[in-house]
This record gives structure tokens, sequence and C-alpha cells, in this order.
């Protein structure tokens, strides 16, 4: 997987937030931190979550994990741009990073569910990217969701119950690629991160580029 290139005329841009959704199991946790290894232009929005840390995870860097009466503080100060409850536990994006990080010109990249990428196309729709990665097959994805060996049986079994729920959302992201080969599909996303980021409406600085290149005499 080659890293992104970048042009060497930078032009000011609005950061663009890309979200990235799919049922457990379906690859949306590795294609999104595949991007963030290949593009350093890319920061992640680590979501706050009331649920048990995995053996694999690290506070702080996979998510702030938070007791409910924390998460509940956040949700009800408005430090959250969105929060949802997923398998019974809650998860939430704060919102003083994502804001800075936009108004500096940095893409953040969301690894949330259908129901937070609503709520970040409700209040923030013209920076909102949304991408909706599908398994192959159903059986496929029960498959992964074993491999993982993260979760107890219990778990696997309820995750899968409401992955069927969570697909009938497909309709409401920009992008869809089914994952059937993963090379394949991190290259789809980051060929749409790439033409996103040309976009004439975020680039603010083409304005400030274009009025120079028709001022400018040419050299003789």
């Amino acid at each position: 997987m080659k890293p992104v290139s970048t042009s060497r005329t930078q032009i000011a841009r609005r950061g663009l937030m890309l979200v990235i959704s799919s049922p457990s199991g379906a690859g949306k946790s590795t294609i999104a931190r595949t991007l963030l290894e290949t593009d350093k232009q890319i920061s992640l929005s680590v979501s706050v979550t009331t649920r048990q840390r995995r053996p694999s995870e690290i506070e702080d860097i996979h998510y702030h994990f938070k007791s409910v009466r924390e998460f509940e503080r956040m949700r009800d100060s408005d430090a959250l741009l969105e929060w949802a409850e997923v398998h019974g536990n809650f998860y939430g994006t704060p919102r003083e990073p994502v804001e800075t990080a936009m108004a500096d010109g940095r893409d953040m990249l969301f690894d949330i569910d259908w129901q937070g990428a609503q709520q970040l196309q409700e209040k923030m729709s013209a920076d909102v990217v949304s991408v909706f990665i599908l398994p192959p097959t159903m059986t496929e994805l029960q498959s992964r969701l074993h491999r993982r060996a993260e979760d107890s049986e219990a778990v696997i079994q309820t995750r899968l119950a409401n992955s069927r729920s969570e697909i009938e959302h497909w309709r409401e992201y920009d992008y869809v690629i089914v994952n059937d080969d993963l090379n394949a599909a991190f290259e789809a996303v980051q060929s749409i991160v790439r033409a996103e980021r040309l976009r004439r409406d975020r680039r603010h600085g083409m304005f400030y580029f274009v009025r120079g290149l028709l001022e400018e005499e040419p050299k003789l």
C-alpha cells in the first residue's frame, strides 16, 4: 500500500471529516489504521467509550475509556459532537480536537457507526465525507469476528444480530465499498480522499492562488 503523494504547490484548504462505518468485522478499523499509517495529513478522532478495553487496545490511542457517569457529563455539557449507544455501550466524539484540526486544515478520520455518522452529517454536512464498508457475505463476516478472537461468543452473536440493521443504512453514505479484497478496498478509500481534497469548495486558498496567477506578468 503506497503512501499518498502530495502536490508541491500548497493551497490552503479546510480539513475534511472522513467517516468510515461498517458492521463489526467488515474491515473498517483495518482500513482506517492503514490510512493513518500511510497518510500523514490525516489524524484519528479518538472516541470516548464506556465499554471495556480489549487486550490489544491502548488508552488514549484507540479510545478514551470513560465511566458512564463521566460520559454523561461530557454529553450534557455539549463537549461531544456526536454520541450513540452501540451494543449496550456509549460512544462519542470529543468536540474540541476536531474543531481545532478543521480550522488548521487537517483532516480527521472517524471510525464510527451509522448513528454517529448521521449526527455529524446534521451538524457539519459540508465537511463530512462518508464511506460505508460492506462484507462480501454474511458468512465471511461471521468468520472474521471469530478469527479476531477478542470477543466472547455472546458478544459475537450480538454483533452479528445487529449487523443486518446496520447494513440497512448503507444508502445514507456518500461512498459504499465491498471489502472482498483488503488492498483493493483500501485503495478505493485512498482514491476517495485524494479526490475530495481537490474539491473547489474545500480549497479556500484557491481564490488567492488564482488571483495571483492572473495578476502575474510573464517574464519575457
